[in-house]
């Protein structure tokens, strides 16, 4: 990926970052980028996450997946970053097969999956780190039930991929399933390039290798210097922009098949950055669609927020058929294509006139090569961000107090989490 960073300088945007606040911040970078090699180096937790396109096997996974290569339907269980990095990939990508992600528990929503799904050609793959997380472990029960109403035997049709032990682990030993290990060290929300992300990819029969290739490339990029790197210009200047008051990052890509890949990011820089009152607040939007919906606000609303777009260079186009009226006749000599570039050009040029700070990150298509370079450097710029915050990225407390406030309020043991939930302060108005 490309990074230009033109529209976030203090010269053209308020708030903006000089040129020499960036050249001063570049020897925090320097510091942050040894703590990062070091980490990977040991293997440190989280920092293992950047190791990935060497240790991940992709033959491993093709052959835990081989038994379902010829699914007409793949449905995940799994729930944030146990979803998110394979729904970006696959959604992201053309296949032949249907996939469904049940990272929700809403039992409409589930029944109605279930219901339309080719039981009978349909394959599983439920992701689950620990093998008890509530939301997952209940799904994956209820599309079990489904699986033996139908007369389907589950067990010949489910992956499994977790930790060393647990239940998930014990189940898929019992029952002889295929598994594949989530990495040590590694986060969930930073697994998208391991087998957490891509058993999908690989029932979906997507180029795995490509996919860590491209990660391989950009990991190639990973420097001491923000100008010398994509991914830390994006961190360092996301980090700048936020402390001189652009408290929240709006992620526009201008593809339809990366509206997934926002909802990617915007976990990955909340979970990871959002610590000690710290942390940049992603926001999820599309072009052009929420030219339509949401400019207005980026545009003249508070200066508090960055907008990143990412735009391929290159892809498919359709050309835009004659028309008979007048005021539309333009269209006529022009593609799908053309018009989309040129909403974007409009877009980022409206939001540069108003002063208004705006990073553009650039692919050369969106395929497996290029997406897991995005996907890696947008990781590796979030762990720059998080060392320049001075937090721990890795770690996620708040997530944890909901789970075991959940846990206890139905039934799954005693927590103090739990009892907090009856201390609600109520103002009812009712109709």
């Amino acid at each position: 990926m490309d990074v230009d960073i033109g529209n976030a300088l203090a010269s053209v945007a308020s708030p903006g970052v000089s040129r020499g606040s960036l050249e001063r911040l570049d020897e925090q970078v320097a510091d942050a980028h040894e703590r990062i090699e070091d980490g990977m180096a040991n293997g440190e937790h989280g920092y293992e996450a950047l190791n990935l396109p060497d240790r991940t096997d992709p033959d491993e996974i093709r052959t835990a997946v081989e038994p379902v290569a010829d699914a007409e339907a793949l449905v995940t269980v799994g729930i944030g970053g146990s979803a998110l990095g394979a729904a970006t990939i696959t959604e992201a990508l053309d296949s032949d097969t249907e996939t469904v992600f049940l990272d929700n528990v809403d039992p409409a929503w589930i029944s109605s999956h279930l219901e339309r799904l080719p039981l009978e050609n349909t394959a599983i793959n439920v992701v689950s780190r620990s093998g008890t997380t509530a939301e997952t472990l209940a799904n994956f029960l209820v599309v079990r039930e489904a699986f033996e109403d139908a007369g389907v035997d589950w067990t010949e049709r489910t992956i499994v991929t977790t930790g060393e032990s647990g239940p998930l682990r014990d189940l898929s030993e019992r029952h002889d399933l295929p598994s594949l290990k989530v990495p040590d060290g590694v986060p969930g929300r930073f697994s998208a390039l391991s087998a957490v992300g891509m058993v999908a990819a690989a029932v979906c029969g997507h180029d795995l290798e490509a996919l860590l290739e491209g990660a391989t490339a950009e990991a190639d990029t990973l420097s001491g210097s923000l100008f010398d790197c994509p991914a830390y210009a994006y961190g360092a200047t996301s980090y700048a922009l936020d402390a001189r008051g652009a408290g929240m990052n709006a992620m526009v890509p201008y593809a339809e098949s990366l509206e997934t890949y926002s909802e990617w990011f915007a976990q990955l820089w909340a979970e990871s950055l959002g610590k000690d009152d710290l942390g940049q607040t992603p926001l999820r939007a599309l072009g052009v669609t929420d030219q339509h919906s949401q400019l207005q606000l980026y545009r003249a609303g508070p200066r508090d927020k960055v907008v990143t777009f990412v735009t391929p260079r290159e892809g498919e186009d359709r050309s835009i058929p004659d028309t008979e009226v007048d005021d539309l006749a333009y269209l006529g000599d022009a593609t799908l294509g053309e018009l989309l570039d040129a909403e974007f050009e409009a877009t980022e040029a409206s939001l540069a006139a108003a002063g208004r700070p705006n990073v553009r990150i650039e692919l050369e298509r969106v395929d497996e090569y290029e997406l897991g370079g995005l996907l890696y450097g947008m990781e590796a710029a979030c762990v720059l961000a998080g060392e320049l915050y001075g937090v721990n990225t890795f770690e996620q407390p708040a997530v944890e107090w909901a789970k075991k406030a959940t846990r206890g309020l139905l039934g799954g043991g005693e927590f103090e989490e739990a009892d907090a939930v009856a201390e609600k302060t109520e103002l009812r108005v009712e109709r």
